[in-house]
């Protein structure tokens, strides 16, 4: 079965044949109508950017009829049917921003593979528009920041349209010690696509599922420990995250400054590649980017090899195996692929200090997120309602 397939047939599924996720649905009072039919036949499921861009070459799609396109998807399954709950906020200038790279592409010609794709972002990254930036947080409700951060900016520099903001793991899933991957307190659960009673990883988890389900093109998550490949192994995507300083981190809410970064989460290699590419660059309101001078590109496909596989040597780590049958039945049957495609398996492979310094990575990160946090909350302008760490507390002490 293909890809597209599974995910048509599964999101029907898990809605109809399972009752579970019926009364959590119920029970976090965010339940909807549920279809009796099957979600119709999406015209850009699993479209590519090349695909996309060849439609757009063509005539066949304008912009604006993509960002329409998804519009109604989000609606149909996000926001309806089985309510996947990955789209925190629609960017409301969207059709306007894609009729405007529609009339520069006559004009001028496109600007690069992300001219006129819609890409979803994650409610951590900040845009100077009329979209909030809350990291899923109530108390940061209203808050619409004075700056793009970098990553808006790349974007939009690229002719990229972003189509509006995903759910998350509140806060990046840095709140709690019994904290809930895809759950926030102004987007309520992420619900993973494939089976809708299950974890969509996080915190990207928003990031994960929208592509997945082909809500948009492609999106950018973020990753402190995880929060981008996890979610992206969950949902069936291809996630990178980079080496810390090759893309900007400014006006993304932090949580250290030591592991924190952007990354593109996509349907395909390719797509990571290219949108790896539009993101990178010196930012200079992050002094990590300056290492990357010279040792970063814009066109990651380049390094893209089919045969790449070959003489790689692959280890595996066999201390996370023996949990699940069919999931080790699974993997093993995936390093059978593996190995006929060239690759060297090096099994077992374990790594005896795995684990053993969680706790010091702990600490950092405790530090450094009430630097860092205190450092972004101080900047922000009138329209947010708290400026510091002590202010959010006190926020939500007394919203208990």
């Amino acid at each position: 079965m293909k890809r597209r397939d599974f995910l048509q047939t599964s999101v029907l599924g898990c809605v109809l044949a399972i009752s579970k996720p019926a009364s959590l649905l119920a029970r976090d009072n965010i339940a909807g109508p549920r279809p009796n039919t099957a979600p119709k036949e999406f015209e850009l499921n699993e479209l590519t950017f090349a695909d996309l861009q060849d439609g757009l070459k063509s005539g066949q799609f304008t912009a604006r009829s993509l960002v329409r396109k998804y519009l109604e998807r989000i609606d149909e399954i996000d926001k309806h049917g089985p309510i996947l709950n990955s789209v925190i906020e629609i960017n409301p200038d969207a059709l306007s921003i894609a009729e405007s790279l529609d009339r520069e592409r006559r004009e001028k010609g496109a600007r690069g593979p992300l001219h006129g794709i819609p890409i979803l972002i994650k409610d951590n990254i900040d845009t100077a528009d009329r979209m909030m930036t809350t990291a899923g947080s109530l108390a940061l409700v209203g808050s619409r920041p004075l700056r793009d951060s970098f990553v808006a900016m790349k974007l939009r520099e690229s002719g990229a349209v972003i189509l509006g903001k995903t759910n998350l793991s509140e806060w990046a899933n840095f709140r709690s010690n019994h904290s809930t991957s895809g759950w926030s307190g102004r987007g309520g659960q992420t619900r993973n696509p494939y089976v809708v009673d299950r974890n969509p990883c996080g915190s990207s988890s928003g990031s994960g599922v929208a592509p997945s389900a082909n809500l948009c093109a492609a999106a950018i998550g973020s990753e402190t420990d995880g929060s981008v490949v996890c979610p992206s192994s969950a949902n069936s995507l291809v996630g990178i995250k980079p080496t810390v300083g090759l893309i900007g981190r400014s006006g993304i809410i932090p949580i250290s400054h030591s592991q924190d970064t952007a990354g593109p989460m996509a349907r395909t290699v390719t797509d990571a590649a290219n949108l790896l590419g539009g993101l990178t660059g010196i930012d200079t309101r992050d002094a990590a980017t300056k290492a990357g001078r010279q040792k970063s590109f814009t066109d990651y496909t380049q390094f893209l090899d089919k045969g790449g596989l070959k003489g790689a040597r692959l280890g595996v780590a066999r201390k996370y195996f023996g949990f699940n049958d069919r999931v080790d039945k699974l993997m093993n049957d995936l390093i059978g692929e593996l190995k006929k495609l060239g690759a060297l398996i090096v099994d077992p492979a374990d790594i005896p200090t795995s684990g053993k310094f969680d706790d010091s990575e702990l600490e950092v990160l405790l530090y450094e997120f009430k630097t860092d946090l205190n450092a972004y909350l101080g900047k922000l302008g009138t329209s947010a309602g708290v400026h510091s760490l002590k202010e959010l507390i006190e926020f939500n002490e007394k919203n208990r």
